[in-house]
């Protein structure tokens, strides 16, 4: 293990994070927010401290940098900016306890959205921007963020492994020949589709900065809001466009780059994007049926289903109305969509729409299998066989969730509460949706949470944001044996 190297790389991403609470420092000094100021400014002499002792001693790391480097790294790279980021909302009392404030920051990070706060009106503005803002640096990936602005290439390995680490889905490919680049142009989009949903948003009369944290939000898929009942008491128009943009950013970003290359036939005949669709507008009709009478309007019917839809399936956590009172087939619905989650390579969370395509064709292929032994079955997606190490990485994963899955399950019964809350609750958390159902639904929070099943369900939010195995390396005795 190269530890010096893992030193240095760390300590450029807390320095990182110093930059990043700059324009939330900016906000509170022009609002006149005197604690948030003092916050931020603690907070931040912190960070530089951390920086600096950790930079000094490994600034002349090597340059070989392995598959065990990368997850631990970015393992180490998200607890460390969760830790640091909480701090601006205990020193300004926002959240004064640890735990809440980790629950909450780590929620912001991995685009969950759940929140322990029971009034986010009573924190500064600043706060909530760096609230939201954390939900907009963690939708692409906080090192992806790193590798696209740093100069040069790394060491050997080291863009390839931090990125297969962090990014979403059952592998991670190339948009053009170098990763740098690749991260690079992810990021740009990623930019280009943020700044349209903010105009779009700006033109529907909001305030500037709630418009900016609604982005925040949008983009990253993570969905805390800037009042209390979400975006619920927002105009229609503001809604619809969140609509828009939830779905937009829970495609895979590498379908946006072939229509920027004029590559529109790949982009009609991806497998994901079809059954991505297909999941969301045979969801959206039948949800529309099931709560019509609920409703005054068709209109009303369609915006709220499609809303909900769009933001369970992109796990971005938003909320224009109760769903937690709707009948229990479309209850069921959004739980089923809470699993499936967004394309691979998007913002969004979840088994992801191409794991899960993945699984079911594997699923057919064994069933044929048994059927004509004889015969040999593979596996194609876009026309193309996948190889069968993919096929093992997302049975692996599957067997991984449905275990953390139980034992989460099992910590959090011990609440008493019931069980639609707990198992949604788990769901919710280590998808990174949001809401979950009844106790954990729209309207409520998880501040009522134990200290324990708070953190399980912070651990949770990590877990299924680093896809899992980056996690469980870190704490693997293998991992630090020498060769």
């Amino acid at each position: 293990m190269n530890f010096k190297l893992m030193g240095k790389f760390l300590s450029q991403i807390s320095a990182l994070e110093f930059l990043f609470m700059i324009p939330a420092l900016v906000i509170a000094l022009s609002l006149g927010e005197s604690v948030a100021v003092n916050a931020f400014l603690l907070t931040m002499a912190i960070i530089a401290g951390f920086t600096l002792a950790l930079w000094i001693p490994c600034r002349k790391g090597g340059s070989s940098f392995g598959i065990r480097e990368g997850m631990v790294c970015c393992s180490a790279a998200w607890i460390i900016m969760a830790v640091l980021g909480c701090l601006p909302f205990i020193f300004s009392g926002a959240l004064p306890r640890f735990v809440d404030a980790l629950f909450e920051t780590v929620s912001g990070f991995t685009t969950t959205g759940s929140s322990v706060a029971a009034d986010v009106t009573a924190f500064p503005r600043s706060i909530l921007y760096w609230r939201s803002f954390t939900h907009w640096v963690g939708g692409m990936g906080v090192l992806v963020f790193l590798l696209a602005v740093s100069p040069g290439e790394g060491g050997k390995g080291f863009t390839m492994h931090l990125l297969r680490a962090e990014s979403p889905g059952p592998d991670v490919g190339k948009l053009v020949p170098k990763m740098k680049q690749t991260a690079r142009i992810l990021y740009l989009i990623y930019i280009g589709m943020s700044v349209l949903n903010l105009v779009f948003l700006l033109c529907g009369g909001m305030d500037p900065l709630d418009a900016v944290c609604t982005m925040f939000g949008t983009a990253g898929t993570g969905g805390f809001g800037v009042r209390n009942d979400s975006l619920a008491s927002f105009s229609p128009y503001i809604q619809n466009v969140t609509t828009v943009f939830m779905f937009l950013f829970g495609v895979n970003f590498s379908c946006y780059y072939l229509i920027l290359l004029g590559n529109f036939k790949s982009v009609f005949k991806d497998d994901e994007l079809r059954f991505y669709l297909l999941l969301i507008f045979a969801s959206i009709a039948l949800i529309a049926l099931n709560v019509r009478d609920l409703y005054a309007t068709w209109e009303e019917t369609l915006r709220h289903s499609a809303f909900q839809v769009g933001t369970i399936m992109s796990t971005s956590g938003y909320a224009t109305t109760d769903f937690d009172l709707w009948p229990g087939f479309a209850k069921g619905i959004l739980l089923l969509l809470m699993v499936f989650g967004g394309c691979a390579g998007s913002t969004a969370g979840g088994l992801k729409v191409a794991r899960a395509m993945l699984l079911l064709k594997s699923l057919r292929r064994n069933i044929r299998q048994v059927l004509n032994p004889r015969k040999v079955q593979v596996v194609r997606v876009n026309g193309k066989a996948v190889d069968e190490t993919v096929l093992d990485n997302a049975n692996a994963y599957l067997a991984a969730f449905v275990t953390i899955l139980v034992l989460s399950f099992l910590v959090l019964m011990a609440e008493g509460m019931s069980i639609g809350s707990t198992l949604s609750g788990v769901l919710t958390c280590l998808n990174n949706v949001g809401p979950g159902l009844e106790q954990l639904g729209p309207t409520c929070n998880f501040g009522g949470l134990s200290d324990l099943s708070k953190l399980t369900l912070t651990a949770d939010m990590l877990i299924g944001r680093l896809e899992i195995f980056p996690i469980l390396i870190l704490f693997s005795r293998t991992t630090w044996k020498r060769k």
